[in-house]
């Protein structure tokens, strides 16, 4: 699984191969968190995150609950894509890079 170190020397790692030729074109690199988010299909992954951070803090119980849950994770979301990306990833490893991330806060979840 590819990992873009933001210490590397500029070189992209190479994502596995993937069945779909346009997952692998560069990406434009004035993308808003949604756009990312819309393109690479993590919505429904990144929901298995919010819901089940949801469920840790008591479930919704109203919109400025649900915002102070959701703003964090996104927030944390958007650090770690600036981090770990650079102009020039296909789509298939900024995917991989997002699945990890949501990965692992789920298995930090309590």
């Amino acid at each position: 699984m590819p990992y873009c170190n933001p210490d590397d020397d500029g070189k992209k790692t190479t994502a596995p191969p993937d069945p779909s030729p346009d997952l692998n074109q560069d990406l434009p690199v004035n993308m808003t968190l949604e756009d990312i988010i819309d393109l690479t299909g993590e919505i429904e992954h990144l929901n298995e995150l919010v819901m089940l951070s949801l469920q840790r803090d008591g479930g919704f119980t109203g919109t400025e609950a649900y915002f102070a849950t959701v703003q964090p994770i996104l927030d944390l979301l958007e650090v770690e894509i600036r981090l770990r990306c650079r102009a020039g990833m296909s789509r298939t490893e900024l995917k991989l890079v997002i699945q990890d991330w949501i990965d692992s806060e789920i298995r930090s979840l309590p």
